[in-house]
């Protein structure tokens, strides 16, 4: 297995089992507006088009009244494209210059479904085990580009907090969220 193959196991295993938690698909989330089949809604819904534009194809998944069957369809489906080697190897042109499809993945998908699971675990009442190692990596590293995620629109208003707080507060607070969200 490939590195990026092996971090996206870790972190679809962790979702994968906050996913098989939620026993209210319409309880609301730490993301406005979200309730828990958003979260998933959205983890598999923006993967597809983007591939496709790389010339990759994944099979667009509908949420429907299964959150949980649509999450480990689109899982097997990333598993697939994270297998081949020789495909994530291909050059592609980003916003970040020439890059390759892992890459591109490894920067946007893989923080995607590591951060999200904090999100659906908060919402749905469980522990979101985040790895402290990626924490604190993402957390430093976001916490760096704190212009760039509020001017995004993909963020809530990032708060960088110091080093008296937890690593996994810090990294929730960068992104927008209130890290004692349902506390």
């Amino acid at each position: 297995m490939n590195d990026i193959a092996t971090r996206h196991a870790a972190h679809a295993a962790n979702f994968t089992r906050i996913v098989n938690g939620v026993t209210d698909w319409d309880a609301p989330t730490p993301v406005a507006e979200w309730k828990a089949r958003d979260v998933v809604e959205h983890l598999v819904s923006w993967p597809p088009a983007m591939l496709s534009g790389y010339g990759f194809e994944l099979a667009a998944v509908e949420v429907g009244e299964d959150p949980a069957v649509a999450w480990a369809e689109h899982n097997a489906s990333m598993e697939t494209i994270l297998a081949d080697e020789a495909r994530l190897d291909t050059v592609v042109t980003t916003h970040a210059g020439e890059q390759t499809v892992a890459w591109v993945l490894d920067s946007f998908y893989l923080p995607d479904v590591f951060m999200h699971a904090w999100d659906l675990a908060k919402g749905s009442g469980q522990d979101p085990r985040l790895d402290p190692a990626v924490t604190e990596t993402m957390a430093l590293g976001m916490a760096e580009s704190v212009d760039m995620l509020a001017s995004s629109g993909q963020f809530g208003t990032p708060v960088v907090l110091d080093e008296s707080h937890p690593m996994e507060d810090r990294l929730i607070a960068v992104i927008g969220r209130d890290p004692h969200w349902g506390a």
